[in-house]
């Protein structure tokens, strides 16, 4: 009768340890900034960020080529809101001033708008071919997107919980 009880509780810890195992794999617990496909929904890349967490697109406008950096923070009902924008030329597709309730400055020679309230659930982003060097920025690093997907292609970018799983067919952008 003891080896029975035995077997049994053996046989449900093995099935509960299994459980657990499956669990951790499939069911999506990390907080990140997710690079997908917007078309799969495959995960190219991911950034293990918190609510509050803040990032930067840097990347070489195509028709003045100089720098332009946008600003950006995960909200705390989880969109992504630019906040911030520095460009050095008004040419063609750039803001010349800013909305309402944002403010325009000239600092270091450099164009900004601040205060910027943009919110996102996702953003599509296509990532350039010649030279735009998509960059982003992450605790002062920086982690060009050519490294993750082919130029040319368009990413999305979301703040999503991810599985184990997701993060091993990613790459964790620190270690990519």
């Amino acid at each position: 009768m003891e080896l029975k009880m035995y077997r049994n509780k053996k046989g449900i810890f093995i099935v509960l340890a299994v459980l657990v195992v499956i669990g951790t794999l499939v069911i999506p617990w990390r907080y990140s900034l997710v690079l997908s496909s917007p078309e799969t929904d495959k995960v190219f890349a991911y950034v293990p960020m918190k609510k509050g967490g803040k990032y930067k697109m840097l990347y070489t406008h195509s028709i003045h080529l100089k720098p332009v950096i946008e600003s950006y923070k995960i909200l705390q009902n989880g969109n992504i809101r630019q906040y911030e924008l520095e460009y050095e030329d008004f040419a063609i597709g750039m803001p010349q001033n800013a909305l309402p309730g944002e403010k325009f400055v000239m600092e270091d020679g450099k164009y900004k708008i601040l205060q910027m309230k943009r919110d996102f659930r996702s953003y599509n982003l296509s990532v350039g071919k010649v030279r735009a060097n998509h960059t982003l920025i992450w605790r002062d690093k920086k982690y060009p997107l050519s490294r993750f997907v082919e130029p040319g292609s368009i990413v999305r970018f979301s703040v999503e919980r991810i599985s184990l799983i997701e993060m091993l067919e990613g790459v964790n952008i620190q270690n990519g």
